[in-house]
């Protein structure tokens, strides 16, 4: 079985709901939903990187490590490379990066991102998911990743890719989509890795697209694409969402 952390960083200060990571879904605040989630995937170990104790305290009663970061972090991912300075990961130990407004990411979900990095000689691994539906392909807030024959990934686009030019000539509304792939949000890093990150430039691309990882690829690194073993729920940004949140709880505890 691969040998995995998850680490979850977790700020006070979300801009559109904030305190989201102590925000009740079912009575519990959101990160200890988090941190089940990542204790369920089979992970050695399980650490909640945070700015604020009001949150370390929430997950006082489980065993979570906890790594208080700076408050001044502009990304998750810079928060979790000052973890793996304060904590001594090896170079090669895989990260996990589970956000901490994702309170039903699946665990085999979890586990296959791990999985992925630990098969391919990348610094870093992500998922996706077939797209079955036109409308998903064509909005511009699914984003969309091409990868090659190894599995790594080309691009990642907000816009539809790859185009099948002659189908969507014809039929652009209900031609088939083989192949095409939805980008699902979570990554795993060799922990070497993640300080190589926050030091690299942002690039043209990223700023193009607004999608970070695209600073991977446009320096020249890799970037490993598993297919996601099971569907992602949504995460949580704003109050609407924390209501579906709700919903969903009940739902998926009452079958």
């Amino acid at each position: 079985m691969t040998d995995f952390i998850v680490a979850i960083p977790a700020r006070y200060a979300a801009s559109r709901l904030p305190g989201k990571p102590l925000r009740l879904i079912a009575g519990e605040p959101m990160v200890v939903h988090v941190a089940r989630r990542a204790m369920k995937a089979g992970a050695s170990q399980v650490v909640l990187a945070t700015d604020d104790e009001r949150i370390a305290e929430a997950v006082k009663n489980y065993p979570v490590s906890v790594c208080m970061t700076r408050v001044d972090h502009a990304s998750g991912t810079d928060r979790l490379a000052e973890c793996a300075e304060q904590l001594g990961w090896s170079d090669q130990q895989i990260i996990v990066n589970l956000q901490g407004d994702e309170p039903f990411a699946p665990a085999s979900g979890i586990r296959a991102v791990a999985e992925a990095l630990e098969k391919s000689s990348a610094p870093m691994a992500t998922l996706a998911a077939e797209i079955n539906d036109t409308n998903t392909y064509f909005d511009t807030n699914a984003v969309k990743v091409v990868r090659a024959a190894n599995g790594n990934a080309l691009y990642f686009s907000r816009a539809p890719m790859p185009w099948q030019r002659d189908r969507f000539a014809i039929d652009r509304v209900t031609a088939p989509l083989p192949g095409a792939l939805r980008h699902i949000g979570i990554y795993a890093y060799r922990a070497g890795f993640l300080k190589t990150f926050t030091q690299l430039p942002v690039g043209q691309l990223e700023q193009l697209e607004a999608l970070e990882q695209l600073r991977v690829l446009e320096a020249g690194y890799q970037i490993a694409v598993g297919i996601t073993p099971e569907a992602f729920p949504p995460g949580v940004d704003t109050e609407a969402d924390l209501a579906r949140a709700e919903q969903l709880f009940k739902v998926l505890n009452t079958n």
